[in-house]
C-alpha cells in the first residue's frame, strides 16, 4: 500500500528536522574541538576558521595543570563501578519482578516506579546526613552508592520490562529438564536479555558520566572531583585568571568524547536492545 501525499509530506517535514537537527549537533561538537585547538585571541579573533596551528598544549595543561587527568579517572571508576553494581542488582530483581507469583508483587513494581519521579534535590539533606553517619560523605565510594540507588528504579522499570517480552517457553523446557529457578535465570534468561543489559548499561553510564548536581552536593575535596566538577572549577577560576576559553573547550571535549565514542559504537545495540523490550 502506498503512502498518501499528507504521509509523504509529514514523512517529509521529519526527515527535515532530524537532518537539521543532526548538522546542528555535529557543527557545535565539531566547533568545540575546533575551539579547544585554538589560542584566546585566535578565538575571538576569528571564531569560525580553523586553526592554522593547532594548540593541542591546551589539552596537555588542562590534564596535567587543571587535574582533568585525576577527575577523568575518578569518573571512569565511579560509574563504572556503578553501572556494573546496577546490573548485578537490577538483573535478577527485574527478572523476579517479571516471572515471579507472589503477593505484593504489583505494588513492589510500583514502588520502584514511584521513585522514578523523586526529584533529585529533594534527595540532597537526607543523602547528606545518611553518609556523613556512615562516613562516606565527601568519598568516591559514597558517590557510588549514590549513583547506583538512583539510578536502580528507572534500571529495574526497564529490564523488568525486557524480560516480560521474552518467551516461556525456554523456561518451561529448563524446568523440565530439572534447572533450579537460580539456573533458569543465570543460564537461559540472562544470556536472551543481553541486549536489555547493554541498552540500560549505555544508557546509565552516559547518564552518571555527566552527572553533576549529586556530585556536586557530596564532594568537595579536589582529589575525589569527577569530571563534571572539573569543568565547573574551570569556570570558576576564569574569573580570577582572566579566561582561558580554549582550555575550557578542551575540558568540554574530553568529558564530550567518551560518551560520543559510545553512541558512535553501541547505538545500533541500544536501539535494537529497546526495541525487543517493547515487543511482546
Amino acid at each position: 500500500m502506498r503512502p498518501s501525499t499528507q504521509q509523504r509530506l509529514h514523512r517529509g517535514i521529519a526527515w527535515i528536522i532530524l537532518a537539521g537537527w543532526g548538522a546542528f549537533t555535529i557543527f557545535l561538537v565539531l566547533w568545540v574541538i575546533m575551539a579547544s585547538l585554538k589560542s584566546t585571541r585566535s578565538l575571538f579573533g576569528k571564531p569560525f576558521e580553523f586553526p592554522s596551528s593547532p594548540a593541542f598544549i591546551n589539552y596537555s595543561k588542562v590534564w596535567v595543570t587543571s587535574h582533568f587527568g585525576e577527575y577523568f579517572l575518578n569518573s571512569l571508576l565511579v560509574v563504572t563501578a556503578s553501572v556494573i553494581g546496577l546490573l548485578a542488582v537490577a538483573l535478577p530483581a527485574a527478572y523476579v519482578l517479571s516471572r515471579g507469583k507472589f503477593r505484593g508483587r504489583k505494588a513492589l513494581l510500583n514502588f520502584f516506579i514511584f521513585g522514578m519521579g523523586i526529584p533529585i534535590p529533594l534527595l540532597f539533606i537526607p543523602l547528606v546526613v545518611m553518609l556523613s553517619e556512615i562516613g562516606l560523605i565527601d568519598t568516591l565510594t559514597g558517590l557510588t552508592l549514590v549513583y547506583l540507588s538512583v539510578s536502580l528504579p528507572f534500571t529495574i522499570y526497564v529490564l523488568q520490562g525486557f524480560f516480560s517480552s521474552l518467551p516461556t517457553d525456554l523456561e518451561s523446557a529448563a524446568v523440565i529438564d530439572g534447572c533450579s529457578d537460580w539456573q533458569v535465570f543465570w543460564h537461559v534468561m540472562l544470556p536472551l536479555a543481553t541486549p536489555g543489559a547493554a541498552t540500560v548499561a549505555i544508557l546509565n553510564f552516559v547518564g552518571l558520566w555527566n552527572e553533576y548536581q549529586i556530585s556536586l552536593v557530596l564532594i568537595s575535596a579536589q582529589e575525589n572531583r569527577t569530571l563534571s566538577l572539573g569543568i565547573y572549577s574551570l569556570i570558576t577560576s576564569m574569573q580570577y585568571s582572566g579566561g582561558n576559553w580554549p582550555g575550557l573547550f578542551a575540558g568540554v571535549t574530553i568529558v564530550m568524547v567518551p560518551t560520543i565514542l559510545i553512541y558512535i559504537f553501541l547505538s545500533d545495540r541500544m536501539i535494537s536492545g529497546i526495541t525487543m523490550g517493547g515487543v511482546k
